[in-house]
């Protein structure tokens, strides 16, 4: 809790270690990647936003994903966080229309 470097929120280490835990169940039961591709039906949403105003701060998915991994006992991981998280591993494309990446991601899917 000393350490600059690091959390210093005891809730939030305390969850890390918990998390850890229920992320160690869920690789150990059914695979942790095949869990979390299964809110999204196994293939990346491609999202056809033409403005940043568009692209919402949760979904059903990441409420569903949100949920499930609350019942296996993850803590802070709430919808928009979780929505956040399947942004930036690709489970979603929400690069606007007019990005170059948009094409390129949709192009991985």
């Amino acid at each position: 809790m000393a350490d600059p470097g690091i959390i210093r929120h005891r809730g939030k280490i305390e969850a890390t270690i918990r998390n850890a835990g229920a992320y160690l169940e869920i690789e150990a039961a059914e695979g942790f990647a095949p869990f979390l591709w299964s809110f999204v039906g196994g293939a990346p949403i491609q999202s056809r936003f033409a403005s940043m105003s568009q692209v919402p701060t949760e979904t059903e998915a990441s409420r569903a994903m949100s949920k499930a991994l609350k019942k296996r006992g993850f803590t802070f991981c709430g919808p928009t966080i979780t929505y956040a998280f399947m942004q930036a591993v690709g489970m979603v494309n929400d690069h606007m229309t007019g990005c170059p990446s948009h094409d390129a991601c949709a192009d991985l899917a």
